[in-house]
């Protein structure tokens, strides 16, 4: 008996998926993992032994803090809406008292937050906060340690 088969045409489906893969990258990037930031937050108080606390957040949500996260979430929203508040988003703010000083560092999506004692070097507080960022929001290094730096 004859068979009346008829060979279907294949067409390729990488053009799909190329295109498809040039708009995921906002998809897949890269959100850290609260365990890394814990560590971020301990190598940062290391760094700066004069910091009396500090926090690590994405957005709104407290990855790690060296307290209550409800108040340093709270205590970080107020205080960025209020730089916010002049039109432009502060990546960094520096506020000085009598008791002590605050900085609020953002970077890679990322905002860290620290209470300092006194006369604290402000451009290495900084530079340290913005450092701990980077690393966390590049993700782990093969070793398990946060960051790809050095």
């Amino acid at each position: 008996m004859p068979s009346n088969t008829t060979a279907i045409r294949q067409i390729t489906t990488t053009v799909s998926q190329d295109a498809r893969s040039s708009d995921t990258a906002g998809i897949l990037a890269h959100v850290p993992d609260p365990q890394l930031a814990e560590q971020s937050l301990g190598r940062l108080m290391e760094l700066s032994p004069e910091m009396r606390g500090g926090a690590i957040l994405d957005g709104e949500n407290v990855l790690a803090a060296s307290g209550d996260a409800a108040e340093w979430g709270d205590a970080a929203a107020a205080l960025l809406a209020a730089t916010d508040a002049v039109g432009e988003s502060a990546e960094q703010v520096h506020v000085a008292t009598e008791a002590g000083e605050v900085f609020a560092v953002r970077d890679a999506g990322l905002v860290a937050l620290a209470v300092t004692e006194r006369f604290v070097l402000a451009s290495l507080m900084a530079f340290d906060m913005r450092s701990v960022l980077r690393d966390l929001a590049a993700g782990p290094r093969v070793d398990g340690a946060a960051g790809g730096g050095a």
